[in-house]
């Protein structure tokens, strides 16, 4: 597994990186959505924020379209594509991933193939769980997903993989270490620990357990760091993606970036992350 640490540093090469959320709102399709082009105006903004904070990467999702579906339609994938495409360029060297959620990680890899994005987050993997509000349970295919990654020629693309994800229940539990080593053994570029649910973090003691099973691959905090928190966690992660924490309100809001990276930069310079 040096091959999947390798492939993780070379988008993020920075000592305990975090990636930054954009949550758009409802896109096309949806009787909420502002239109096209003012979801993309405040992916940009929400951009901006996240580049004067000071973050290494950001993630963008569908996450205003409420409820989620399941898996993505035809105008969810092509006004992913041309949000992703609008971040990457004005983002320049600055990594951009997608999420299609709930659950349509192929769809993810082809708007990140389409649009030069480097990453993409899976809620679902390896680990068989349920969501009673979308159907029971979630469909997962590590195996499936990368052979996609394979035939897509999309194999520069991270695949950052959630374990035992928020708000979703196992169906058949087990250690997290366990998963951890499931994600690694199926070619994980990251795993990702949450919480139970949007912004409770994962108790340090997840983040160390999922870390046996992981090896070489690099884990991440998947929910809840914020500027209380980030000194205790991060020494027990590989990097952190934030998103509800650095919002006021809708928005994101660049002063909670900034005060976030300052404390994660002195992890950073202690040596600790």
């Amino acid at each position: 597994m040096l091959e999947s640490r390798s492939r993780f540093l070379d988008v993020f090469p920075q000592s305990g990186p975090v990636i930054g959320v954009i949550h758009l709102p409802p896109l096309p399709g949806y009787p909420a959505s502002p239109g096209l082009p003012a979801v993309v105006r405040d992916a940009l903004a929400g951009l901006g924020a996240l580049v004067a904070g000071g973050v290494d990467g950001v993630l963008v999702e569908n996450d205003g379209d409420q409820p989620h579906r399941v898996t993505a339609a035809p105008e969810t994938i092509a006004c992913m594509t041309a949000v992703a495409r609008e971040l990457v360029e004005a983002a320049g060297a600055l990594p951009i991933g997608v999420e299609i959620l709930l659950n349509d990680p192929q769809a993810s890899l082809a708007v990140a193939l389409a649009t030069g994005a480097r990453f993409i987050r899976t809620d679902y993997f390896v680990d068989r769980m349920t969501r009673p509000e979308y159907g029971g349970e979630m469909a997962i295919d590590p195996s499936g997903l990368m052979a996609c990654r394979e035939r897509l020629g999309a194999r520069d693309v991270l695949v950052l993989a959630d374990i035992q994800v928020k708000h979703a229940r196992m169906i058949q539990p087990r250690p997290l270490a366990e998963s951890a080593a499931l994600a690694r053994a199926h070619g994980a570029d990251g795993i990702v620990v949450t919480g139970t649910l949007t912004g409770v973090p994962p108790a340090s003691r997840d983040l160390q357990d999922a870390r046996q099973g992981a090896g070489a691959v690099p884990v991440l905090v998947g929910s809840g760091l914020d500027e209380t928190n980030a000194s205790a966690l991060m020494p027990a992660a590989d990097g952190a993606i934030v998103g509800t924490s650095l919002k006021t309100g809708a928005h994101v809001d660049p002063d909670k970036v900034r005060r976030l990276m300052e404390h994660v930069r002195a992890a950073r310079a202690s040596g600790s992350a």
